[in-house]
Formats: C-alpha cells, sequence, structure tokens
C-alpha cells in the first residue's frame, strides 16, 4: 500500500468514525478531531520516514552505481534493515500504531474491542483506501505509447504521466 498525503485525513477520519459507530472505541464528539489528528501524525511520520528510505536508496545506488531496475531489491533490502514495511505490511503496520495510540491516548475515552478484533477491523478500514499501482501505471503508459520503451526518454514521460494520472484521481502530493 502507498500512503497518499491526501487520503491521510481521510483515513484517519473513516477510523476514528467507523470503531466509534460499531462500538469499538468510545470518543467525545468534541475529541474527535484531535483523536484524527493523532492518526494524521501517525500516518505522517510513517510518509516521513519512507521518504527518508527512498532518498537512503537513491544514494546507496548512486554510489554503488546500481542501474535502475535495482530499485525495487535496492528499496526492499534498506526497508528491511531499517525494520520500515513496505507494500502490503503497512496496512498492519499502521493498524498496530493506531491501537497502541488508542490505548494512550487522551482523546479516546475508551477501547471495547478486543486487540484482535480491533487490529482486524483497522486494517480493513485501511485497506479500502489502497490504491491500484498497477492501474495507475498502465493508464499512464498507455498516454505515452508513442515513446520507446528502454530509454531514458520513456522513463521521463512515464514520471510525467504518472504524476498527470494521480492528480486526475485526487492522489497528488
Amino acid at each position: 500500500m502507498k500512503l497518499y498525503n491526501t487520503r491521510i485525513p481521510t483515513i484517519a477520519n473513516a477510523v476514528v468514525s467507523t470503531l466509534v459507530n460499531e462500538g469499538a472505541i468510545e470518543v467525545d464528539p468534541e475529541n474527535r478531531p484531535e483523536a484524527e489528528k493523532d492518526l494524521i501524525a501517525i500516518m505522517e511520520e510513517y510518509r516521513r520516514r519512507d521518504n527518508q528510505l527512498r532518498d537512503a536508496v537513491k544514494e546507496h545506488m548512486a554510489a554503488l552505481n546500481l542501474p535502475y531496475e535495482r530499485y525495487g531489491k535496492v528499496r526492499q533490502e534498506l526497508a528491511d534493515q531499517w525494520d520500515h514495511p513496505l507494500n502490503n505490511k503497512v496496512e498492519g503496520y499502521l493498524a498496530r500504531q493506531f491501537m497502541e495510540n488508542f490505548m494512550i491516548s487522551r482523546f479516546v475515552d475508551e477501547v471495547f474491542a478486543e486487540d484482535g478484533e480491533l487490529y482486524k477491523r483497522i486494517q480493513a478500514i485501511v485497506k479500502r483506501f489502497d490504491v491500484d499501482e498497477a492501474a495507475l501505471r498502465t493508464e499512464a503508459e498507455e498516454r505515452i505509447k508513442n515513446v520507446r520503451k528502454d530509454s531514458v526518454e520513456y522513463e521521463a514521460a512515464l514520471e510525467r504521466a504518472l504524476k498527470e494520472v494521480r492528480k486526475r484521481h485526487g492522489l497528488s502530493d
């Protein structure tokens, strides 16, 4: 799962609202914005660390003069070293962080759901906001059919097209 800045407040709102409505947690109505801000802070910290990882991967690859096609493998290796979740592990990581926050937050009055049940519920809510990155890439590739693959121009055109597609889908950061 890729976590987009534009979706962070919506995810926080959905988690708090859904869990309150289902009776899994209790939050006074006047404390809901603060409870959501706590979740937003958790997701923003994840994004900050993810951006640091991206920069570290680029630096590592440049230092070793590695080709771009190794990016994913190097990213996974560094993420493992940093203990930073990627892909399908992001939802679980966020669910654990949110649960820990609910237990210590002064804005959450009570947690009624059992840990395992709360974890599953949060994960399911967060997964609803997952974006099909492959579909975005396919849509972007359709826009640049006239550019020859395996060229520098193709990579630059693909990056521009991806940016446009993400913007059109409301995912621009």
